[in-house]
């Protein structure tokens, strides 16, 4: 029978969530400092993804096309159907939902297992000591920084993406001419802007939820190991749910 504490503890788990955002949310004290570890950010969070989602976008968009291709062309359907729905897959989902879903593993692992180092390391206790708001200091600027490049990782996933689709007609699967047609046909502009603003609740989930797990751990490596598993986790969990909320929200 499960006991009431286990029925409590993701009640106690979020309640601790929202306290340490409202910790982190509070005004920050000194904004040069700031400045410098948001730019740190941008760099380590952002710009070192890019080439991870350049290969897997590339990648991805040539087997769709592939697929697509040997699945669903036939006699009774246009020839640019391999096109367009190449074109619908990477926007609607693939490019912001699953690209998302990537980055939780790269990027949340990454921040979780960060900030626990700190913690167990008690760096973060000499922050608070010196009346730095430690949480502040280290989780706002990890938000930030990953909700202003999630947008360009999903603009260049969408490009690298068609990118190669266009790799594999020019090695005959299609005609580049009925792989343009599909891509332009039917296009619909706020499915770009669905997809961007879709990551940025999915960036704001990563870098949240992620620097909860890795600022609030206890003990020693191995459990800063199981932060940054249980991080992955819940931060995956999370964005499938969002998306679900979303999609039925922006369509």
């Amino acid at each position: 029978m499960i006991s009431l504490s286990t029925m409590l503890r993701p009640i106690a788990t979020f309640g601790r969530y929202l306290q340490l955002m409202a910790k982190v949310f509070s005004r920050p004290e000194r904004m040069r400092m700031y400045w410098k570890q948001y730019v740190k950010e941008l760099q380590q969070l952002g710009v070192d993804s890019i080439g991870i989602v350049l290969m897997i976008s590339f990648f991805i968009g040539a087997v769709i096309c592939i697929q697509m291709k040997v699945n669903i062309q036939s006699p009774w359907m246009p020839r640019f159907t391999t096109g367009y729905t190449t074109r619908e897959i990477l926007l609607l989902e693939f490019s912001s939902s699953i690209m998302c879903l990537i980055l939780s593993g790269k990027v949340g692992s990454n921040i979780a297992s960060e900030l626990g180092t700190m913690r167990v390391t008690q760096q973060i206790d000499a922050l608070d000591i010196m009346g730095v708001n430690s949480a502040s200091f280290l989780i706002l600027p990890k938000i930030l920084g990953l909700v202003t490049m999630t947008p360009v990782l999903v603009t260049f996933s969408i490009v690298a993406g068609l990118g190669g689709a266009y790799a594999i007609s020019m090695a005959g699967i299609l005609t580049a001419e009925d792989l343009t047609y599909g891509l332009q046909h039917s296009f619909n502009q706020w499915y770009i802007w669905m997809s961007i603003i879709k990551s940025l609740f999915f960036a704001f989930i990563i870098a949240s939820v992620s620097s909860f797990y890795g600022y609030t751990v206890e003990g020693g490596s191995v459990e800063v190991g199981r932060a940054s598993t249980d991080s992955v986790v819940h931060c995956s969990m999370l964005i499938l749910f969002a998306d679900i909320f979303l999609t039925q929200l922006l369509s």
